[in-house]
């Protein structure tokens, strides 16, 4: 259900009619601050650690199967950013999917090898250390702590290692760059650390509660940290990781308690549908709006269907409302068939 729920937010808010006319909290932070779009993907890195603790166990080949997986993700990745022309001399090679992947592997790895308090350690070192990086290495011609655009370290990094393959609405860095892949690790171990509290030989309630805690504990760590390491999503900084998972500690909370404990279920059916299908979804949406930009079909069907209903904002909302039921009515197709694509 929080998988749903995350990848219904992830197409709303990718696919506006007209990316001029977006409501702000559909829109990502210029920079410094959020807002419920910059929840989206974090959120997709948590429930990986949740779902790592809750099901891999060792035995023999898994390490086989952790790497299988992380270059099928990996690889899907690149393929999005390639198509449909496939600049192979400019094309993005990190992105959504190869963070997940990498924040995958290293987190499996650890968590096979480590138990509670060696995952907990991993993450504060993980923390602790991007905000050394990012607080005492100065890029060339700029002061230490600089966390501007331009000034930071990791997007120097990311401009002299990656070069012409970086995101190419920035093309200098990316925000799913080289350093800030290291909180991002940490934000899936802290997944790691809510799959424990989930698994924990107790009452239901007992674990629901622990879950709430911990994640207000997170928030307020995470709004504590603010004023000197500022919440950022694109660079995904220390206080970033910790509001945003303790968000999600909360969140998964509320439905647990609503769902698992309440027997609250038919609302949540469709969100429950879609997030058995998540990959599915998220490649589909990706490859449905790259085809229809390249083909130049979008801003016509926007402009003659869309616009003539309501506000430009408002039709551009109905667009995205309207592109993610597409994709539900998509799960639902593949659910009533028993279809389950997964890495």
């Amino acid at each position: 259900m929080f998988r749903g729920l995350t990848i219904a937010l992830m197409i709303l808010v990718n696919t506006p009619g007209d990316g001029r006319n977006v409501y702000a909290p559909l829109r990502h932070a210029d920079w410094h601050g959020w807002t419920i779009t910059d929840c989206v993907f974090p959120s997709f890195v948590w429930i990986v650690g949740v779902a790592i603790a809750l099901s891999l166990k060792p035995r023999a080949g898994m390490y086989k199967d952790i790497l299988r997986r992380a270059a099928i993700l990996f690889g899907l990745g690149l393929l999005i950013y390639a198509f449909p022309t496939f600049p192979l001399d400019t094309f993005r090679i990190l992105g959504v999917l190869q963070r997940i992947a990498i924040c995958y592997a290293v987190t499996a790895i650890i968590f096979l090898h480590t138990g509670i308090r060696g995952q907990f350690v991993a993450t504060l070192g993980l923390l602790g250390g991007y905000w050394a990086i990012m607080a005492f290495i100065p890029s060339p011609g700029f002061v230490a702590g600089d966390l501007s655009v331009e000034g930071n370290f990791a997007h120097y990094i990311d401009k002299i290692v990656l070069g012409v393959h970086n995101y190419a609405e920035t093309k200098t860095w990316d925000p799913e760059g080289i350093i800030s892949t290291l909180p991002s690790i940490a934000t899936c171990l802290l997944g790691v650390l809510a799959g424990h509290i989930l698994k924990a030989p107790m009452e239901m309630r007992r674990r629901v509660l622990r879950l709430l805690i911990a994640g207000a504990a997170l928030v307020a760590t995470g709004l504590a940290l603010d004023p000197l390491l500022p919440i950022n999503k694109k660079l995904w900084t220390s206080s970033f990781t910790l509001f945003m998972a303790g968000l999600d500690f909360v969140v998964l909370s509320a439905l647990i308690w609503l769902i698992d404990i309440g027997q609250i279920v038919k609302p949540f059916r469709p969100a429950m549908i879609m997030g058995r299908n998540a990959i599915a979804l998220y490649l589909a949406s990706e490859f449905i709006e790259i085809t229809v930009n390249y083909m130049q079909w979008k801003q016509p069907v926007y402009e003659n269907i869309f616009l003539p209903l309501a506000t430009p904002i408002n039709a551009s909302l109905l667009y995205a409302v309207t592109y993610t039921l597409l994709h539900l009515a998509l799960a639902y197709f593949l659910y009533k068939r028993n279809l389950f694509f997964r890495a």
